[in-house]
């Protein structure tokens, strides 16, 4: 992807992935991230289902965006074929 979705389409768009079950989650670094910090995969899905989307940002040639909530961030990127990757997730006041 070349350009950022703006914070309210990638709201629209995780959401609608979500609802379809076209979520993974980045091996090994998301799933050792949440057993660290005591994340389920259900946390994260609740974290995108009501969360607020921030502007994107590129890492590492790819547009990331975060999904915040009061105690909760997940950070997420778009993958081809209409696919959600979640990258990481920490509650806030913990590390990230």
């Amino acid at each position: 992807m070349e350009h950022p979705f703006d914070p309210n389409d990638a709201k629209e768009r995780i959401r609608e992935l979500l609802s379809q079950g076209r979520i993974f989650y980045s091996r090994p670094h998301a799933l050792e991230r949440l057993r660290e910090r005591n994340i389920t995969m259900v946390d994260c899905e609740n974290v995108l289902r009501g969360g607020s989307v921030g502007e994107g940002y590129k890492e590492g040639g790819n547009w990331r965006y975060k999904v915040s909530t009061n105690n909760m961030e997940v950070v997420v990127q778009f993958l081809p074929y209409n696919q959600l990757m979640i990258i990481t997730a920490w509650r806030k006041g913990g590390k990230p």
